[in-house]
């Protein structure tokens, strides 16, 4: 991407916030970009963040949004009915800032709004990466694909804000998870949910917005089967990832009730799928007929996967030291 050697991506972030606040069930007041920014975060540093619209109007989000590093550019209206020229000054930011900064190899548009389409076809022609940002139901199908990846913000859920007052919501999901056996009299509900989440070779995996239910996506069995027929060796994991997000910009695993990828592909390996098996510290995907040592992630994890990677190193020292001692009687 625009002549990046490194794994390190320079991201730079702009926000439409009226556009993520107008709407999506989450109000200005509430808005905390922090989840999103912490995913963003693991794919590189953000070296540019800023946001726009007309800020009397959102006074009580300015903090926050300072707190994490956010410049915000004030964009008063500019016709009678109030409204304002946000959108454009950011497509004039961003461009500008794609043609001086060539290290800046990915820029996050914060908006589901299809008139930044144009924007991210731009960017993309020169060779950078385009991630959306916004909420989901209000987040236009076209805009979605026309970006590389999509990362939807998430309103909090009526459990979250119980939490964060210290009430009744240590029922949330977190807490019934470990704790599955407390729930008493509601349990039916729960319970039901959870074998469900059993019969597709998962326990139901609670994550943000309360869905339970683990099921594996269509999607991830179609890029797992074509990826492996293909393959002359093992795969890692992160190149399938990075293929059906290719494929389906938004996708998200938890959106399917698992809460890492690794537990997706565990589960794909429950349906017999692929095996997944450990080489020194890294993991890899093989077919579920290749004749290697498996070394799959447990409860346990760490020591298990030790145990079984170092068998493969042994048997190619036996074979090249010691030819065939099991053929001569011993």
């Amino acid at each position: 991407m625009a002549g990046r050697t490194d794994e390190q991506h320079r991201i730079a972030l702009f926000i439409d916030f009226e556009n993520l606040v107008t709407n999506t069930g989450i109000s200005s007041n509430n808005f905390d970009l922090q989840p999103a920014l912490d995913q963003l975060l693991e794919q590189g540093k953000v070296v540019f963040r800023r946001a726009y619209c007309d800020w009397s109007r959102f006074a009580d989000a300015k903090v926050r949004l300072h707190d994490v590093g956010v410049e915000l550019v004030d964009v008063p209206p500019s016709t009678r009915a109030g409204k304002n020229s946000a959108d454009m000054r950011l497509v004039i930011d961003a461009l500008e800032l794609c043609y001086a900064r060539e290290q800046i190899d990915t820029f996050v548009i914060g908006s589901g709004d299809s008139d930044f389409c144009p924007l991210a076809y731009k960017l993309r022609e020169n060779g950078r990466t385009v991630i959306g940002l916004a909420v989901k139901e209000a987040s236009s199908r076209m805009f979605v694909n026309a970006c590389d990846q999509f990362i939807y913000m998430r309103p909090k859920s009526r459990g979250d804000k119980e939490k964060e007052h210290g009430g009744k919501g240590h029922k949330g999901d977190k807490s019934d998870e470990g704790r599955g056996g407390k729930r008493g009299g509601k349990g039916g509900k729960d319970e039901g949910k959870g074998h469900k989440g059993e019969a597709s070779g998962k326990e139901g995996h609670e994550g943000k917005g309360g869905k339970s239910k683990a099921e594996v996506p269509a999607i991830a069995r179609e890029v797992v089967q074509s990826l492996l027929r293909r393959a002359t060796g093992p795969l890692n994991p992160s190149l399938i990832k990075e293929t059906i997000v290719r494929k389906e910009p938004d996708f998200d695993e938890r959106d399917h009730g698992f809460s890492t990828f690794a537990r997706l592909l565990e589960a794909l390996e429950q349906e017999g799928l692929l095996r997944r098996i450990q080489q020194g510290r890294q993991g890899y995907v093989v077919g579920p007929d290749t004749d290697l040592p498996v070394a799959t992630e447990g409860k346990g994890g760490k020591g298990r996967n030790a145990k079984a990677a170092a068998p493969v190193e042994e048997e190619d020292e036996e074979l090249e030291s010691y030819p065939d001692p099991e053929d001569e009687g011993l």
